[in-house]
């Protein structure tokens, strides 16, 4: 019935948010400032990470790979979304769409399980604090790097061949600024039961997982907590976990919001969705980096020392 040499011959063009052509130029202005917080935020965690040995400590080794994630998450969207910003639409291949959807969920994906490896650290470190050291070797460390790096590889990889099945002959526009999975599916002329099911089940039942996982370290280190005896060490337990409880409420929050809207939010405007699908790519990665700099002291004081240094050369 159909030629399957065929199939994905044509390259895709990225329309940008509907609705809201003739204001691309100014919203790529705080777009593109907010990007660039992101990439400089991150880009000096990273640093301070890497030269402070205070720093050397399992936390801050999955900060250091949340803050890989989220540059790869919003540097995999945000370029094209600015060229489609400042140009017009952009024509995209098919593999090129491939894969930039695919870093796109695999980063994602992976953000969740970061957040959920921060909070089994969190929890070692409060409720049993004398065990620290030898549960969280580093081995142990490399180990769920690796696991939870390979787990968002085989979630995602299977959206690729799920889309590769397709024939795309009808339209090949996207009326987005980036290629995501079900939007990509939604152009072919077959049936895409199986890519909606597992496009809403598998992602987002891997992470309501891990958000059960996270509210259960969460519980017990409350309940490790609010045993202790003095006002004092209740405060200094809970602060450490202060900065994570913050990236988790942002990353989980809009995430909901995004995939529930897009599988069940018909009354939800195109243009709402896109605007914020899109905002969603840039503002926790711009944030992170934030939050952690404020509420964690070492690298508050380390960020400090750096660029008073800087000054006084």
């Amino acid at each position: 019935m159909y030629n399957l040499s065929s199939y994905h011959t044509e390259d895709f063009t990225l329309l940008g948010i509907p609705g809201l052509e003739q204001y691309h130029a100014w919203i790529s202005i705080p777009f593109c400032f907010i990007y660039l917080v992101a990439i400089v935020g991150n880009s000096i965690l990273l640093y301070l990470i890497a030269v402070e040995r205070s720093l050397h400590a399992p936390m801050f080794f999955f900060l250091s790979m949340l803050a890989m994630t989220d540059v790869i998450l919003s540097t995999t969207c945000v370029p094209k979304t600015l060229i489609v910003f400042w140009f017009g639409p952009q024509k995209i291949s098919f593999p090129g769409c491939l894969t930039q959807l695919f870093f796109l969920h695999c980063s994602f994906v992976l953000d969740s399980a970061i957040l959920l490896a921060m909070a089994f650290d969190r929890y070692v470190a409060i409720c049993s604090p004398l065990r620290y050291n030898t549960v969280l070797t580093p081995k142990t460390i490399i180990k769920i790097a690796v696991g939870i790096s390979f787990r968002s590889f085989s979630i995602i990889l299977p959206v690729v061949f799920l889309l590769i099945r397709l024939p795309f002959c009808r339209t090949h526009i996207i009326p987005h600024t980036y290629c995501e999975h079900i939007g990509v599916a939604r152009l072919a002329c077959a049936d895409i039961s199986i890519n909606i099911w597992y496009g809403f089940c598998v992602p987002i039942m891997t992470v309501i997982s891990d958000v059960v996982l996270i509210a259960v370290s969460y519980i017990l280190i409350l309940c490790a907590v609010f045993r202790l005896p003095s006002r004092d060490a209740r405060q200094k337990a809970l602060g450490t976990c202060g900065s994570h409880v913050c990236v988790i409420l942002m990353f989980y929050t809009p995430a909901f919001f995004s995939i529930l809207a897009h599988r069940f939010g018909h009354n939800v405007s195109r243009t709402f969705h896109i605007m914020f699908a899109n905002l969603y790519i840039v503002i926790p990665p711009a944030l992170n980096p934030i939050v952690y700099g404020v509420k964690t002291k070492q690298i508050r004081d380390r960020f400090i020392l750096l660029f008073s240094t800087k000054c006084t050369e």
